[in-house]
């Protein structure tokens, strides 16, 4: 669905991005792996085209997406933002479904994935960490666009609410849409992806199932036993 080639990105004498290239396929988690500090969000912005990149071109079904194509096909949600923080949750998801077109059906529906029912009359800037990121989930998934790219998406919950996310997303991908998730935490990326890129320095290490990562893995360590995703992000970066 998506092809992306040679992104970098300098910072003064700080090389954050560096030729990083990926593929992502219709339909699918694409867990996006790496420590802090290893160029994720900075990825994302460029990718988003909220920041300009040195250089890089996405492919959109083998054509060039410029940066003023992006928006309609991508949904960017940025970690640790809290939006119209003296807002309703309620008047938030009014609010998105209205602005991106999204279906007033999807409304009632993400209310209950997410549990927001007891939120809805609560104003955005009261709210907890995981509460404002459930909040930051459910506007997302009520916009209309086929491929959402979500920054440390489980950050701030707790581990019912962590599977319960990742059932959510689970469920939206089989029924097509696209998701490239940011994901720090490996244990969490491993419960919900189906392929990961590996990014560790600013550059993709790795690309591919578990399974793929971890034959790479036992060609570099000499080891048969690498099937642990943590224990392959370690081999291979």
């Amino acid at each position: 669905m998506l092809r992306v080639e040679n992104f970098s990105k300098r910072f003064g004498p700080v090389q954050a991005l560096r030729d990083v290239s990926f593929a992502v396929r219709q339909g699918e988690i694409l867990g996006l792996i790496g420590p802090n500090g290893a160029g994720k969000t900075t990825l994302f912005e460029c990718l988003a085209g909220v920041m300009p990149a040195d250089s890089g071109t996405i492919f959109h079904k083998n054509q060039p997406l410029a940066p003023s194509g992006r928006s309609p096909l991508l949904y960017y949600m940025p970690d640790a933002i809290a939006p119209w923080p003296s807002q309703s949750v309620s008047w938030a998801l009014d609010f998105t479904l209205g602005f991106f077109g999204g279906s007033p059906g999807n409304r009632t529906v993400v209310i209950k994935e997410l549990d927001l029912q007891p939120l809805l009359a609560a104003t955005i800037g009261t709210l907890s960490k995981g509460q404002l990121k459930r909040v930051l989930l459910a506007l997302a998934l009520l916009t209309s666009h086929p491929i959402l790219f979500a920054d440390e998406p489980f950050d701030g919950l707790d581990l019912r609410q962590t599977r319960d996310v990742a059932r959510v997303f689970r469920a939206k991908a089989a029924a097509g849409r696209t998701f490239l998730l940011s994901i720090h935490q490996i244990a969490d990326a491993a419960r919900v992806c189906d392929r990961f890129v590996l990014l560790s320095g600013g550059q993709v290490r790795g690309e591919g199932t578990l399974a793929e990562l971890s034959a790479q893995a036992a060609i570099r360590t000499g080891s048969s036993t690498v099937t642990d995703l943590e224990e392959v992000f370690l081999a291979l970066t």
